[in-house]
Formats: C-alpha cells, structure tokens, sequence
C-alpha cells in the first residue's frame, strides 16, 4: 500500500471512504472529511464528487490558496463539469474579496454566451454584487491613496508618487484640483506628469489643462490625448529604424525601448516632423553604443548628436522611476 501509484482499493473500501467522507462533510467534519476524500484522490478514485467534496472542505478550513489552485486545475480539464467547478471558483474568488478578477472572468463568459441557463441569474448577481462591492472598496482605497500621494509630493518621493497614481488610474478614481495642478508645476518630476496625464486621459477629463514641461508649456484636452504608440510621430521612427535594425532583433529590441521611454518622458510633446531623421540617426547611434556595435560616425548629422544626448537624459529619468 506504500506506492499509491501502483495500487487499487478494493470497491468495498473505496465504497466505504467514499460514504465516510461525505458523510463527514455533511455533518461539518470538514478536517476528517477532507482526510478521507484526499485518500480516495491519492488512489485515483477523484470522481466528481469527490473533488467538489474536497473543495468545499478547503474552503470551509480556509485553505482558500489551495482551494483556488485546485479549482484552476479542474476548470482546466473543460470537462462536462466545467461550470460546476466554475461556479464554486467564482465563490471562492468573491470570499477573497478578488472582485476585479470574478467580474473579468464572467466578463468573458457573458461575452461567449456559453452560460447553462440555471446559472445564468446566479452568475449575474454575483457579478452585481462583486461590481458593489469593489466600488466601495475602491473608494475607499481611493481617500487613502490620495492623502499618499499628497504626502509623496511634499516628500519629493518620486517612487512613491508613480505607485500611487497608478494605483489610483486602475481603481479609476476621479482626479482632484491638486492633483491636475502637478502638471503646471516645473518641480514635478516629467516621468510623474506622464502618468497624471494617463490618469486624466483615462477619467475622460475634458476641460483644458495646462501643462509645463523641459521649459515648454501647452494647453490640452486630456481626453483628446493620442496613446504614445498611436502618435504619427512615434509611428514615422518606428517605421524607419525597423527597417535599419531589422537583421538584429536584440538591436531593435533596444531601439524600440529608447524610443519609448523617451517619448514617456516628454510626453505629450514629440519632436518636430523636420527632426524626426535625426533622432532617428540617434537612437541608432545610441542603441549601436550600447551593444558596443561599430558605427561609422565620421558624417553623424549634427542634430543627430544633440539628440543623443536627449534621449540619454530621457532614458535616465524613465528608469529612476519606473523598474523594467
């Protein structure tokens, strides 16, 4: 009996674990329950049963890490007992309090109208009262976030302010006047007013906003904002240095995050379109220096070297906040 792997139960004792576990369930023996279900599962004797049977007693003993582990091992099989197990994850995830993950999983269910129609009224309500619930937790999370970050600003913790910005986009809280004015401030760190302006963007903020940053000024409407990736001028010297850097993945890979990170940094402001060859030239000059590949620099454009020096400091000021 010492190799589980090789050995058969007798239907009797099968029978009777079996009866013994369930039994046990019933009466809220959860611990002498789930002894006797893991014995029969140790055996492969896990029928259906059994296992919602184990699943139940995980829960109940608060072994809820490995009641999700469990319940993702079955749901993974998509077997005709898939929205049993479903269902039972679903709980699991909404005692836990994993809101934002039970609404984005029936989210998709809702989406494939794959939902035995018994389930279909459960689901939702479970879906209601995830969405209820979150709210209120989201608020609150949100008053304490924004007391954070005033803290973080008077501190000058710049790591600190980035966190909770993003923290505070995610929830979807609604931005304050302070918070709006860090744009106009020449003190606030460029990488901090790229993720306010994502935050603004993605609250629909609609009214004019005024924004300083490297010496320059401008008045924009958050919500009209492009994506960094959608910007013509990003597009034009992706276009471009793809296809100088085409035969060397591990080049373009660099190029593609200097171009990046400098874009972040300063946007929404993006270089000229009679600038956009030079800094091209530059950032694959650059990415060439960083991987000690020989360039030929003897005609290296003029403004293509002020640009280096640019994107330098960008790429710098992007990574003392944000951790790649």
């Amino acid at each position: 009996m010492k190799d589980s792997t090789k050995v058969i139960l007798f239907p009797n004792t099968k029978k009777k674990l079996e009866e013994e576990g369930l039994y046990a369930l019933k009466e809220k023996r959860y611990k002498e329950a789930l002894d006797k279900l893991n014995c029969l599962i140790a055996y492969h004797e896990g029928s259906h049963e059994i296992y919602i049977g184990k699943l139940m007693c995980l829960m109940e003993l608060g072994n809820y890490k490995e009641a999700e582990q469990l319940s993702e091992k079955l749901l993974a099989r998509k077997d005709e007992h898939y929205y049993h197990y479903f269902h039972i994850y679903l709980t699991l995830l909404f005692q836990t309090s994993q809101y934002q993950h039970l609404m984005d999983l029936l989210e998709i269910e809702f989406e494939h109208n794959m939902i035995p129609d018994m389930l279909q009224e459960p689901f939702q309500q479970l879906y209601e009262m995830s969405s209820n619930m979150k709210i209120g937790i989201d608020e609150d999370n949100a008053k304490g976030f924004l007391a954070e970050l005033k803290e973080a600003v008077s501190g000058d913790d710049y790591l600190k302010q980035w966190n909770l910005i993003d923290n505070l986009r995610r929830i979807k809280a609604d931005p304050k006047e302070e918070n709006i004015k860090l744009l106009e401030n020449p003190q606030v760190h460029p990488v901090i007013k790229t993720a306010l302006l994502k935050w603004l963007k993605e609250a629909g903020v609609e009214r004019s906003i005024y924004i300083h940053k490297f010496e320059t000024s401008i008045i924009i409407q958050p919500s009209e904002l492009n994506q960094i990736s959608k910007e013509n001028s990003y597009k034009t010297v992706m276009e471009e240095l793809e296809k100088r850097a085409e035969a060397n993945p591990t080049l373009l890979n660099l190029i593609k995050q200097l171009v990046y990170r400098y874009f972040y940094v300063t946007y929404p402001f993006t270089p000229k379109k009679s600038d956009l060859f030079s800094f091209a030239e530059a950032v694959y000059i650059l990415g060439n220096e960083y991987l000690q590949i020989d360039t030929q620099l003897e005609d290296l454009d003029r403004n293509a070297e002020s640009w280096i020096e640019s994107i330098k400091i960008c790429n710098s000021l992007y990574l003392s906040i944000i951790e790649e």
